[in-house]
């Protein structure tokens, strides 16, 4: 073990209106860097580059603020600008859902840069955002020493070769089946994963919702099942694919390790945080839970998988 590393992310920050089959939310924190960093912070101090408008509300910076291990030194507001929000809504079958709207606001201005303060950082997870935008955040970590990546299916579509320079420069990426499919055109998550660790990465994870994840690495390959939930506790699945990314690189952050173990082994802790998060709107589950909570629910998870810890 080589010791706790510092962590980094770079993302959005944004304000969310949420439909699901019973319940309509607006003004909810949200963003990818908001519910990584809440995800991550159980496990690692995480430190959070993004920038919001003058419209941001206060209570959001609080609510963020409450998580202890988590830097707002790296969270810009800029005055008359307005905040990135994005309005969803979620069918019966949760798997399911449409972008109502989305807002960019002041993610068509100039990204935020990384204070002097976090150019130590070593572990530095980028964020869904243009994949252009994501390499030049990696030049501002000279010290990086594990970069990992997230994408979307609007990026592969309009950004495809941009992405493929960036995969080129990371050490592993997070993204879901569909991204995977559109990305390789293979439709196994298995194969899927293999061909993307020929574009650069080491690793690949690709998430699977309710049927949990693949991780494909050059050393190896692990499936792990998501967290069994009753009906009843998935209130909003938002945020959950972040806060999963939170979890893992939380995870080998702490560990100080990028082997496949460890990366295996994260997977677990990444699929635990994600399975608090869907029983919120928002971050407000992570907001209430405890350490306690979180590391019986992984010791229940780890038991029955035979998971490292």
């Amino acid at each position: 073990m080589l010791g706790r590393m510092s962590l980094a992310v770079t993302g959005t920050i944004g304000i969310d209106t949420v439909y699901t089959p019973r319940e309509r939310r607006e003004g909810v924190l949200g963003g990818s860097a908001a519910y990584f960093a809440a995800g991550a912070s159980f496990l690692s101090p995480v430190r959070l580059v993004a920038v919001v408008g003058d419209d941001w509300p206060s209570a959001h910076r609080d609510a963020l603020g409450r998580f202890k291990g988590i830097c707002l030194k790296g969270l810009e507001t800029r005055p008359g600008s307005r905040t990135f929000s994005w309005g969803g809504r979620y069918f019966e079958d949760v798997n399911q859902r449409e972008t109502l709207f989305t807002e960019v606001g002041v993610l068509q201005e100039a990204p935020p840069r990384v204070p002097d303060a976090y150019r130590d950082t070593q572990f530095v997870f980028l964020g869904n955002t243009h994949p252009a935008v994501q390499a030049d955040f990696i030049d501002q970590f000279p010290q990086r020493k594990l970069v990992v990546c997230d994408t979307m299916d609007l990026w592969i579509k309009t950004a495809h070769g941009e992405l493929l320079s960036l995969l080129k420069r990371v050490d592993g990426v997070v993204l879901n089946d569909t991204e995977a499919h559109e990305l390789t055109g293979i439709r196994n998550a298995v194969s899927a994963a293999r061909h993307i660790t020929t574009l650069g990465p080491t690793f690949a994870v690709v998430k699977k919702g309710e049927h949990g994840a693949v991780l494909v690495h050059r050393d190896g390959v692990a499936v792990l099942p998501a967290f069994p939930a009753t009906e009843d506790r998935v209130i909003d699945p938002t945020g959950a694919g972040d806060s999963f990314a939170g979890g893992m690189m939380g995870h080998l952050a702490r560990l100080g390790r990028t082997d496949f173990r460890a990366i295996r082994d994260a997977l677990s802790w990444g699929t635990v945080v994600a399975s608090f998060t869907i029983e919120s709107f928002g971050p407000e589950r992570l907001q209430a839970l405890t350490e306690a909570e979180l590391n019986e629910r992984h010791e229940q998870f780890r038991s029955a998988l035979g998971v490292g810890s």
